[in-house]
């Protein structure tokens, strides 16, 4: 035995050594390496602050553990969940609506009589606010003939599905000329893209196409994306669903653009992509894009440009009259390499429309998923969806060739005009309680307040017809997208406004609101905690 001890002793030197090194390595590369990377790019105030509110987070979820705490927790969020359904699902319709409850399939089948009282009655519950132009954006209306345009067009392709090209080719054809017309109108013509569900879903793609494209042609397999705080939401979705390091950039706090400089820190050997907004949704800036491609091309790396919002606006801005305001933003930029466009925003087709688009098409190449060897047969898709409906396809193609270059550019000169015309008017008006964030220069336009509640403000305009969105995130304010309804009533807007401000200023105690209380809570320590339980109270509540 003792001769045996004797000569194992080596072998477990070695592997003691080995183990060491790996483990070196392993710190180096996965601790270190990362920790460094990480603190360059937030910089030391800001791993700080993130240090800080894990901590702060821990503590206060060991708080909200105990009996007590989770007892009062539980009450609060059930007054809130009943506010919420009475408000979603109310036991009681409003006077003249009558309204079938339908849990379970009928035994037999319904008239078409009673099919069209139900429609008008769940029409009825709809807010007269939609079609009286005074909500940010949500509804991209192109009015009541270009709806008529629809409705035929897709009554003609009701039943078709683009995942059967060979049964449908007409739509084949249809949604290949919408991406070609939006490819030229972002002059990408040698470029390529495809249909998506929605601006999420093109934004989704765009990031899954980047990771699969730098673990082929670069072995990345730990893949990072740098993003300024202000990029929509989609992009945190996609982090979370494909696995994707983060970088969170602070935009500059005077401009509300993307911080090039520091962006650029957060670079390392495992980014992928970068991205800018054109405009970005919380307050309508519009990002730095020649400067964000100049740091894509030094890095090899992608760059998104979403103009999701900005969609049949920018391209139009030029034409209208507007285009010495803004930089190059598409494909015209050398190192952009993707824009994802919504075409049911401000192109006003049918809700489900959108486009991502790629600078060629050896790139597209990456966001499909083909299986071959599924026990159905070759499995193909394009994107995130199998049967799509062609419906909205057609639809969107009938939109865009009835409305043409002339159409979209005097819309586009309409909604610029209103935005400038609310920015001009809060400069001039509310020049001592309100200030524009940021410097837009297209569809959006948001202000904060240095005297008042500015949740106060959204609660009284609420209150008097108006839905604004309320921006959060640490950022105090309300913003106004505007659209072909709402840009014709930007003077009363103004109007409203200024009788909101007025009643907070005469009464500031006794301004209570869903605003006030759901963003007064996001600025406390148990705020993000509870606020997530609302949201998924609310989500709950859709499905009631």
């Amino acid at each position: 035995m003792a001769r045996l001890d004797a000569r194992a002793e080596p072998i477990r030197r070695r592997f003691d050594f080995f183990a060491r090194i790996a483990v070196i390595y392993w710190l180096l590369k996965y601790v270190f390496l990362d920790g460094f990377r990480h603190v360059r790019a937030r910089g030391i105030l800001g791993t700080a602050y993130e240090v800080r509110n894990a901590i702060q987070a821990i503590v206060v979820r060991i708080m909200l553990s105990l009996p007590s705490s989770k007892a009062q927790l539980r009450l609060e969020l059930g007054k809130t969940q009943a506010e919420i359904r009475e408000k979603l699902v109310p036991r009681n319709y409003p006077d003249g609506v009558t309204l079938t409850t339908v849990r379970k399939l009928p035994e037999q089948g319904r008239s078409k009589d009673w099919l069209e009282s139900e429609w008008d009655n769940l029409k009825k519950l709809e807010r007269g606010d939609v079609d009286a132009g005074r909500v940010s954006g949500a509804v991209y209306h192109g009015g009541s003939e270009l709806n008529e345009v629809i409705n035929q067009a897709m009554a003609k392709f009701v039943v078709s599905n683009p995942l059967h090209p060979d049964v449908f080719p007409g739509v084949r054809k249809m949604e290949s000329e919408v991406v070609s017309m939006v490819l030229n109108l972002f002059n990408g013509p040698n470029g390529a893209g495809t249909t998506t569900s929605g601006g999420t879903e093109s934004i989704l793609m765009a990031v899954k196409t980047y990771r699969d494209w730098a673990k082929a042609t670069k072995g990345i397999t730990r893949p990072e994306m740098v993003v300024p705080s202000t990029a929509h939401a989609a992009f945190w979705k996609a982090s979370q669903y494909f696995k994707i390091k983060l970088h969170v950039i602070p935009v500059d706090a005077s401009s509300r653009r993307a911080d090039v400089k520091a962006m650029k820190r957060a670079i390392n050997p495992n980014t992928i992509m970068l991205v800018g907004s054109a405009p970005n949704y919380p307050d309508g800036a519009i990002d730095p894009i020649p400067a964000l491609a100049g740091l894509a091309r030094k890095y090899d790396i992608g760059l998104h440009v979403d103009c999701c919002l900005g969609s049949f606006i920018l391209p139009f801005m030029e034409k209208a009259g507007f285009g010495s305001d803004i930089e190059p933003f598409d494909f015209r930029v050398k190192g952009v390499t993707s824009i994802s466009c919504d075409t049911h925003k401000y192109a006003f087709c049918p809700k489900g429309s959108s486009v991502i688009m790629y600078h060629s098409p050896k790139l597209r190449i990456y966001q499909y998923y083909v299986m071959i060897d599924w026990e159905g047969g070759v499995y193909a898709s394009p994107s995130m969806a199998g049967s799509r409906p062609g419906s909205i396809l057609a639809g969107a193609w009938a939109v865009l060739n009835h409305i043409g270059e002339d159409g979209y550019t005097q819309s586009c000169r309409e909604i610029i005009t209103a935005s400038r015309t609310f920015i001009q008017g809060l400069k001039e008006r509310f020049s001592e309680d309100l200030f524009v964030l940021g410097d837009p220069k297209a569809c959006v336009v948001a202000f904060g307040s240095k005297t008042l509640n500015v949740y106060a403000i959204g609660d009284g305009m609420s209150k008097k017809g108006w839905h604004l969105s309320a921006l959060g995130g640490g950022v105090s304010g309300l913003h106004m997208a505007f659209t072909r309804l709402s840009a014709q009533k930007v003077d009363k807007l103004l109007d409203d406004l200024e009788i909101v401000i007025q009643e907070i200023k005469a009464s500031p105690d006794t301004q209570k609101g869903d605003l006030v209380a759901l963003y007064g809570l996001g600025q406390t320590s148990v705020g993000p905690h509870v606020i997530g339980k609302v949201a998924e109270c609310f989500l709950d509540t859709l499905y009631e």
